[in-house]
């Protein structure tokens, strides 16, 4: 599958060229970790995510491991449920929308898989439509999400392996590492 290529090119990557941010990420979560998730939250990670989260279980203690631009970390699936929490407050009073059309508000089917430490997410949308599984992102501070970031969890893994290995631009985000070897992104 492609999901576990991508990861691999950028462990691969990281090994390499940032290890300290590399060695930030813990291995799996037990699988009982994905279905608590899917009990709580009522939403059944699709299988591209569940592949993932068979290799990556984030970071430990939520260390900060940036590697999906511009600065967040990805999550394993027990804080991947906290963040879910945590943003039901946030949750839009119009819950009938199709999958990547702009929201105000965190919208309920929306998963968490990354976090950049000041409550935005990139999320993989789990509302119906065509779009259903693309990936978005969602700033908490202006409460909203605008368009999707990437079609797929699949796409987004495939060209963050690509910026690295090249070197080259992602949107508005160039790769850098650091002396101390940590990955960090520069923006315009």
């Amino acid at each position: 599958m492609g999901v576990l290529r991508h990861w691999e090119r950028i462990v691969a990557w990281l090994d390499e060229h940032a290890p300290s941010t590399g060695s930030a990420f813990v291995a799996s979560e037990d699988v009982a970790a994905v279905e608590a998730l899917a009990g709580a939250s009522g939403l059944e990670p699709p299988e591209d995510l569940r592949t993932w989260w068979a290799v990556c279980g984030g970071t430990a203690d939520l260390a900060f491991a940036e590697v999906l631009p511009p600065f967040y970390t990805p999550l394993g699936p027990t804080n991947a449920l906290r963040s879910w929490r945590l943003k039901e407050r946030f949750w839009p009073a119009d819950l009938d929308s199709e999958a990547g059309t702009p929201t105000s508000g965190y919208h309920p089917r929306w998963l968490p898989i990354a976090f950049d430490g000041c409550g935005d997410a990139l999320a993989v949308d789990l509302r119906p439509g065509v779009l259903s599984g693309c990936v978005v992102e969602w700033d908490r501070e202006r409460g909203e999400m605008l368009k999707p970031e990437w079609t797929s969890l699949d796409e987004m893994l495939d060209q963050v392996a690509t910026a690295l290995e090249h070197r080259s631009r992602l949107g508005h985000c160039q790769p850098l590492v650091t002396t101390d070897g940590r990955l960090g992104w520069r923006t315009d």
